[in-house]
C-alpha cells in the first residue's frame, strides 16, 4: 500500500474531493449535453451576479432591478441548481439526472422567479393573494425545503418545519408559548410573497454581498493563490520547531480568503499539511486537529469573513468597516493562540522543523526581516499617501491614471515572477520533501496580493459598499485569469496561444465552481428567512425573552452559556450562516435585553459576534463536525477523537466571546488613543497566549496543576482587569434622581446618560432595567432630556417619564410612559483597570522564574 493509501485509509484525492463536493457543491457532475447545461447555468448565475453588483446597469439604463427582484432571480439560480446537483437520496444516481430532478428543478425555478416574473401585479395588490398565489407559495414552501434537506441535510429542514407548524398551531401550544396563530394565506403571503421571510434580509445579503465575495475566493484559488499561500506559509516557517504545524496555521489563515467554507479549507491546505506534520511527529489525531482548529477560524479572519459577517451588517445596522474593526482583534489573538499551542505541542513530543536550504544565521535572519518588514511600511506608506495626492491632484481623471498604475504593477509583478521557477505543489506522502526557498517563493506570486489589496483598498479607505468592493476585486481577478498565464508565456517566451486557452479554460471553470459553492448559502439563507418570518408574523421573540430569563433566572453569565449550547446543538446539523441567522433573530435580542435589567450593557454587535464564533464551532464539535471528519479522512485517525482535539484546541476561540462581551476593548469599542489601543493589543496577545500555555499544562516546562491554575487567572485578568477594579473601586455613583434635570445640565456636549428605570410593559410585565441616552450638544437640563426623548416630572416624592418622544432614542431604548427614574447613575474617578496587569504580570513572572529554574535543574519529564 502506497504511503498515500496508508496515511488516508485508502481515500484517494477524488474522494477527498468528493467529500467537499457532497458539502458544498453538490455530489453529481454528469457528463456530456446535461454537463454542459449545468456548467452555463452556474457561469450564467455568476455573470448574473456580477451585472447586478456593477455600475453597468445604471450606466447603460439597462436592465435595472430592485433588491426584490434580485433576491427572487438569486434563489431561482440556488433551487434550479440545488435540484440537479444534489442527489435525492444516497442510492441516487451521480452520472446523470433522472427526469423527475428536472421537473423539480424547473418547478421550483419557477416559484422563486414568481416575485420577479409577476412583480408588478403583486405590487398592486399588496396583502391580497390570489389563489394562484397562494398555489405557487405552497409549492415553492415544500420544494425549498426539500432543496434544504438536498442540500444542507435534515436538520435545517427539520427547524424549518417546527417554525411553519408553530405559525399554525400557535392555539394550541402551552400557554406559555401560545399565540393567535394565522391562516395559511397570511403565512404564505408573508413568507413568500413578501420580503418578511424567504426573499428577507438574509436572502438579500446572500444575493448583494456573499455571491461576490465567493466568487472572488474561487477565481483567487483557480488563479493558483492556494498554492501560493501553502508554499510561502512552509517556506517562512516549515523550518521551525513543529514547522509543518505553524505553516498549517498560517496556510489555512490565508486561504481563509480564498474559501469561506470549512471542510473545502481544510481538504485544500491539508492535504499537504497533515502528511507532512504526521512526518515530523504529530500523532494522527493532533495533525488533523491543528488543521481543523486552522481552517474553522478562517471565518473569522478579517477582510473577507464568512457570509454570517454581512449579515451582521443589516442586523446590527454597522458598515462592514465596522464589523472588520471589531472582529479584527480577537481573531488575530485566536490564530496567535493556536501557533503557539502547536509549538507547546512540538516541546512536550520534542519535535523538530523541516531541514531548510540555505541556512542564515540568526543575525542575517534578522537583519533581512527586518529590512522586508521596513520595505512593507514604506511601500504601504508611498501608495497610500501616493494615491491620496493623484486623487488631489487630478480629481475625477484620477481613476484611470489609478488604474493604469495598478496595470503597471501587475504586469511587472508577472514578469518579476518569471524571474524565478514557477511553482509546483510536492506531493506531502513522497519519500522527501525539501522547504521550498524563501525568496524565490515569495517572489512567484506577488501578483496575487494585488486583487486582495483592490479589496482593502475599496472596503477600508475608499469606504464602498462590500458588494461593489467585492465587484472591482473580482473584476480584476477575472482580468487576472485571462492575461495571467499568457504573459507568463510571454516573458518565458513558450506557446501563448496554449496559455490563453488555459486561462480562459480556468476563468469559466473559476465561474462555474463560485456558483456552485454558493448554492448551498443561497438556499441556507432562504431557509432561514422562515424562521424570521415565523418570528415577526407570531411574536416568538417576546416570549423567548420571557422564557429565556425563567431558564437563567435573570443570570447573564447562564444566558449566555445557554446562547452558547443553542448554537452548538443547532450547529450540529446547520450550516454556519444558517445557525448564526436563526439563533442571532431569537436570541440577540433577549442578552440585550437581559444585560439592561442586571446592569450591564451590551453592545449589539458583541453578542452577534457572540452568536457568530459558537456557530463555527460547530464545524469542530463532535459527533457532526464536518471539517473533523475532513481532517479525519486525510489523516487516518478516528474522527471523534480528532474532533475532540478539535475542540480542545479551540477553547481559546470558545472562551474569547465570553470575555468580550463584558470587555468590549477586545472589540476595540472606547479605545481612548494609540496608547490605550498598544496596550488593549498586548494585554490581548499576552493573555490569551497565557490561556493556550494554561490549558496545554505546558509553558517553558511541563506546569504544575497549580501554575495552570495561576496562569489562567493571569489570563482572566489580562483579559478582564475590570473585574477585579470594579470592586476596589466602584465605577458608579448612584444620585438622586430628583437631580437628573441639575445633573443633565452639567454634563459636557455629547455626554451619555446612564439611569435605571423601572415600570409595566404593554403585557402587563414590571421590569427594571438600565439604559444609556445620548443627551447632545451643551444646553439645560430640560431641553438636554428632550434630545434624548424623554420629559420628567416629580410625583409624589417619584421621578416619572412624562412623555416619550416617537423614534427616539429613549423610545428604542424601551422607555415608556409613567415609568419610573430609580437611579441616576454617573461615572466617578477611579484608578484605571489596567494597573491590574501590574500584579498579573508579576504573577506571570514568578512562573518564569520558577520554570526557568526547573528547566536548568534537568531536562523536561518525559512526555508520553
Amino acid at each position: 500500500m502506497s504511503n498515500a493509501s496508508e496515511g488516508r485509509k485508502g481515500l484517494s484525492d477524488t474522494d477527498l474531493q468528493d467529500l467537499v463536493a457532497q458539502a458544498d457543491t453538490g455530489g453529481r457532475s454528469p457528463t456530456g449535453p446535461v454537463g454542459v447545461l449545468l456548467l452555463v447555468t452556474a457561469v450564467a448565475w455568476s455573470l448574473f451576479q456580477l451585472w447586478y453588483a456593477s455600475p453597468l446597469p445604471f450606466m447603460l439604463n439597462f436592465a435595472i432591478l430592485n433588491d426584490t427582484e434580485a433576491r427572487s432571480i438569486h434563489l431561482a439560480f440556488a433551487l434550479f441548481l440545488g435540484f440537479l446537483a444534489y442527489p435525492a437520496l444516497k442510492r441516487s444516481p451521480r452520472s446523470y439526472i433522472p427526469i423527475q430532478d428536472w421537473v423539480l428543478a424547473i418547478a421550483a425555478a419557477f416559484c422563486a422567479a414568481y416575485i420577479f416574473i409577476f412583480y408588478r401585479d403583486l405590487a398592486q395588490r399588496p396583502g391580497m393573494p390570489t389563489q394562484f398565489d397562494l398555489i405557487v407559495s405552497v409549492i415553492g414552501m415544500l420544494l425549498l425545503l426539500e432543496a434544504t434537506r438536498r442540500a444542507l441535510g435534515p436538520p435545517l429542514m427539520i427547524v424549518a418545519i417546527v417554525f411553519l407548524i408553530y405559525t399554525f398551531a400557535g392555539p394550541y401550544m402551552p400557554s406559555v408559548i401560545a399565540h393567535k396563530g394565522a391562516s395559511l394565506a397570511r403565512t404564505m403571503d408573508q413568507q413568500w410573497l413578501t420580503t418578511e421571510g424567504v426573499f428577507g434580509i438574509a436572502l438579500g445579503v446572500s444575493t448583494s454581498f456573499v455571491f461576490l465575495f465567493v466568487l472572488f475566493g474561487s477565481l483567487l484559488d483557480k488563479a493558483g493563490a492556494g498554492n501560493y499561500f501553502i508554499k510561502v506559509a512552509f517556506a517562512l516557517l516549515g523550518h521551525l520547531r513543529g514547522g509543518p504545524a505553524k505553516a498549517a496555521v498560517v496556510a489555512s489563515g490565508m486561504t481563509g480568503l480564498i474559501s469561506g467554507s470549512s471542510i473545502a479549507n481544510t481538504v485544500t491546505t491539508g492535504t499537504f499539511t497533515i502528511p507532512l506534520m504526521k512526518r515530523v511527529g504529530y500523532p494522527a489525531e493532533k495533525a488533523g486537529a491543528v488543521e481543523v482548529s486552522a481552517s474553522v477560524n478562517g471565518q473569522i479572519m478579517p477582510p473577507v469573513m464568512g457570509a454570517a459577517a454581512f449579515l451582521m451588517v443589516e442586523y446590527v445596522g454597522i458598515s462592514y468597516v465596522d464589523v472588520i474593526k471589531h472582529a479584527f482583534l480577537p481573531a488575530i489573538i485566536s490564530y496567535l493562540a493556536l501557533l503557539y499551542i502547536v509549538h507547546l505541542e512540538a516541546l512536550k513530543l520534542g519535535l523538530k522543523g523541516m531541514e531548510k536550504p540555505n541556512p542564515k544565521t540568526l543575525p542575517m535572519a534578522l537583519i533581512t526581516f527586518g529590512i522586508t518588514i521596513a520595505s512593507i511600511i514604506i511601500l504601504s506608506g508611498v501608495v497610500y499617501y501616493g494615491v491620496g495626492w493623484i486623487k488631489t491632484a487630478f480629481g475625477d481623471a484620477a481613476s484611470p491614471i489609478i488604474a493604469v498604475l495598478v496595470l503597471a504593477a501587475y504586469i511587472g509583478l508577472v514578469w518579476y515572477s518569471t524571474t524565478v521557477p514557477e511553482l509546483v505543489m510536492d506531493d506531502p506522502n513522497s519519500p522527501l520533501v525539501k522547504l521550498p526557498e524563501t525568496a524565490p517563493t515569495v517572489k512567484a506570486g506577488l501578483h496575487f496580493l494585488l486583487p486582495v489589496v483592490v479589496l482593502i483598498w475599496c472596503l477600508m479607505i475608499e469606504r464602498l459598499s462590500p458588494g461593489l468592493s467585492a465587484f472591482w476585486a473580482t473584476a480584476f481577478m477575472i482580468f487576472i485569469l485571462l492575461t495571467q498565464r499568457p504573459l507568463i508565456a510571454l516573458f518565458r517566451k513558450t506557446d501563448t496561444l496554449a496559455a490563453m486557452r488555459q486561462g480562459t479554460v480556468e476563468l469559466i471553470d473559476g465561474l462555474a465552481t463560485g456558483a456552485r459553492n454558493m448554492i448551498g448559502i443561497g438556499i441556507a439563507t432562504a431557509a432561514a428567512g422562515i424562521i424570521v418570518g415565523t418570528v415577526s408574523l407570531t411574536g416568538i421573540g417576546l416570549i423567548m425573552t420571557e422564557f429565556v430569563e425563567f431558564i437563567s433566572a435573570g443570570n447573564l453569565m447562564l444566558m449566555l452559556i445557554f446562547t452558547a449550547v443553542i448554537s452548538l446543538i443547532l450547529g450540529m446539523g446547520l450550516p454556519t450562516t444558517a445557525n448564526y441567522i436563526v439563533v442571532s433573530t431569537l436570541m440577540a435580542p433577549v442578552i440585550v435585553e437581559l444585560g439592561a435589567q442586571s446592569g450591564l450593557l451590551v453592545p449589539l454587535i458583541a453578542v452577534h459576534l457572540f452568536v457568530f464564533y459558537f456557530g463555527i464551532m460547530a464545524d469542530v464539535t463532535p459527533p457532526v463536525g464536518l471539517a473533523s471528519f475532513a481532517a479525519a479522512a486525510i489523516s487516518g485517525a478516528d474522527p471523534i477523537k480528532t474532533g475532540l482535539v478539535s475542540f480542545y484546541y479551540s477553547m481559546r476561540t470558545a472562551i474569547l466571546p465570553f470575555i468580550f462581551i463584558f470587555n468590549t476593548e477586545l472589540l476595540l469599542i472606547n479605545i481612548g488613543g494609540p496608547l490605550h489601543l498598544i496596550i488593549t493589543v498586548a494585554a490581548a496577545v499576552i493573555a490569551m497566549l497565557v490561556f493556550a500555555a494554561s490549558t496545554q499544562g505546558f509553558f517553558l516546562v511541563r506546569s504544575r496543576l497549580w501554575e495552570s491554575a495561576v496562569l489562567l487567572l493571569v489570563a482572566f485578568t489580562l483579559l478582564r482587569p475590570g473585574f477585579w477594579m470594579d470592586m476596589l473601586y466602584p465605577p458608579l455613583e448612584r444620585v438622586d434622581p430628583k437631580q437628573i434635570v441639575e445633573v443633565v445640565a452639567q454634563k459636557p456636549e455629547d455626554a451619555m446618560l446612564r439611569v435605571v428605570v423601572e415600570g409595566l410593559t404593554l403585557d402587563g410585565k414590571e421590569i427594571s432595567k438600565t439604559v444609556r441616552l445620548p443627551l447632545g450638544p451643551k444646553a439645560d437640563g430640560a431641553e438636554r432630556l428632550q434630545f434624548a426623548g424623554i420629559e420628567v416630572i416629580e410625583d409624589d416624592g417619584k421621578m416619572l417619564v412624562d412623555n416619550v418622544v416617537f423614534g427616539s432614542p429613549a423610545e428604542k431604548a424601551g422607555i415608556d410612559f409613567d415609568w419610573e427614574i430609580k437611579v441616576v447613575e454617573l461615572p466617578v474617578e477611579t484608578p484605571d483597570k489596567q494597573w491590574m496587569f501590574v500584579p498579573a504580570l508579576i504573577l506571570l513572572g514568578g512562573i518564569m522564574l520558577l520554570q526557568r529554574r526547573r528547566r536548568t535543574d534537568g531536562p523536561a519529564p518525559a512526555t508520553a
